[in-house]
């Protein structure tokens, strides 16, 4: 087939969950399919990475993302029905290159990433796949009921557009793809298919283990999400006092983009932060005992998740966190709600190093059953089949 693919960011480097997944999927699409990809660039990717994408498609044309706080977006979300979301990635180029190529060349389908880019899109006779990686609203929601009392009305306001607008590109959509069941339970259609996350099992080698009298809890991840901003502040209000009480020689290690800036000031004993790290998130795995990922928001599988656990480094998460992935509670990954449950837990297997062990081979063999990528991009595969007939 042919398919003209339209994303709000151009997947290089990889550097988040979104760059990862999309990258990885065309590295096993191009294996059947030319894939035309037509994206939004940031300011600090650059042409080797432009040429990194272009070796996974047959095509990339890439358009300068513009800035998202200008004034001139603020008020033109204030005083029109549309959100602040969609404002910031309207893209008149991008309309005019989407409906050049649709006017010159043959495409079999439309694959749209991220919902917020639709409205970019020309109208069309041919099927158009809808990518979802969150239920933007919902993210956008919680997010405002937690803002301070005098910006939650006008940010609720803006939930609202959000909402009836990211619907409105559902009922467009010819099939829609969520990560998890659940997002497709919320999203409450029949034509929503589930396309999980997956991982490298080539790329993230499993762990070897070494005895040592300091361990290192792991907490990774892009802070310029909410998610992981909400996250790794319950884990150092709530979690970490308790570990720290109970365990000597453990660090709270907290890894990722804008760490520093967005959780610096939660900072205490026992916690070390790193916002640039020169190791690669693979090697990142290797030098850590435990990933924490305390999931309280969203949905979907987590790549990073996924990732440690192809590295056979043992995961403790909630149960929303195992929620789209489906591993056994105690055998291949670990699951606690309270604050209480986390530091037991984790305590427990923490000094045990048999079973430190145990669990993350189990954990790097439920992968390899069930998440790597060519098996996910099957699954994509099968929807792109379906749509074209």
């Amino acid at each position: 087939m042919k398919i003209l693919l339209i994303s709000s960011f151009l997947p290089y480097p990889l550097l988040s969950g979104g760059n990862i997944r999309l990258y990885n999927i065309l590295k096993y699409l191009q294996k059947n399919h030319e894939v035309v990809l037509v994206c939004e660039k940031r300011s600090y990717q650059k042409e080797a990475d432009i040429k990194r994408v272009e070796e996974v498609c047959s095509r990339v044309i890439t358009v300068p993302r513009k800035k998202q706080w200008s004034v001139s977006n603020i008020l033109k979300t204030a005083f029109s029905k549309s959100p602040f979301l969609l404002v910031g990635h309207e893209s008149s180029e991008i309309k005019k290159i989407v409906s050049k190529l649709l006017e010159e060349e043959k495409f079999d389908l439309i694959h749209v990433e991220t919902f917020y880019v639709m409205h970019n899109l020309p109208k069309t006779n041919l099927p158009v796949v809808l990518v979802e990686h969150n239920i933007e609203y919902l993210i956008y929601e919680r997010f405002a009921r937690n803002a301070f009392p005098i910006l939650r009305p006008f940010l609720m306001i803006d939930v609202a557009k959000l909402k009836r607008e990211e619907e409105k590109a559902w009922d467009r959509a010819s099939a829609l793809v969520a990560v998890s069941k659940k997002e497709k339970e919320l999203m409450g259609r029949d034509n929503v298919e589930v396309v999980p996350n997956g991982a490298d099992v080539d790329k993230f080698k499993l762990k070897n283990y070494k005895k040592g009298l300091n361990k290192k809890i792991l907490f990774i991840g892009d802070f310029k999400y909410i998610q992981n901003q909400d996250s790794a502040r319950w884990i150092i209000r709530n979690i970490w006092p308790l570990i720290s009480a109970n365990n000597k020689n453990v660090t709270l290690w907290i890894v990722g983009k804008n760490a520093v800036d967005r959780v610096g000031s939660y900072k205490r004993e026992g916690i070390v932060l790193e916002d640039n790290p020169t190791s690669k998130t693979e090697d990142i795995f290797q030098q850590a005992d435990i990933l924490l990922a305390p999931i309280r928001v969203g949905g979907g599988t987590s790549l990073k998740i996924l990732e440690a656990m192809a590295s056979g480094l043992p995961v403790v998460t909630t149960l929303l966190g195992n929620e789209g992935i489906g591993a056994k509670d105690s055998e291949e990954i670990i699951v606690a709600e309270e604050p209480w449950e986390f530091s037991n837990k984790i305590t427990d297997i923490l000094w045990n190093e048999g079973r430190i062990k145990e669990i993350g081979k189990n954990a790097r063999v439920f992968i390899e059953k069930n998440y790597k990528w060519e098996k996910i991009t099957e699954k994509l595969n099968d929807v792109y089949e379906r749509v074209v007939k």
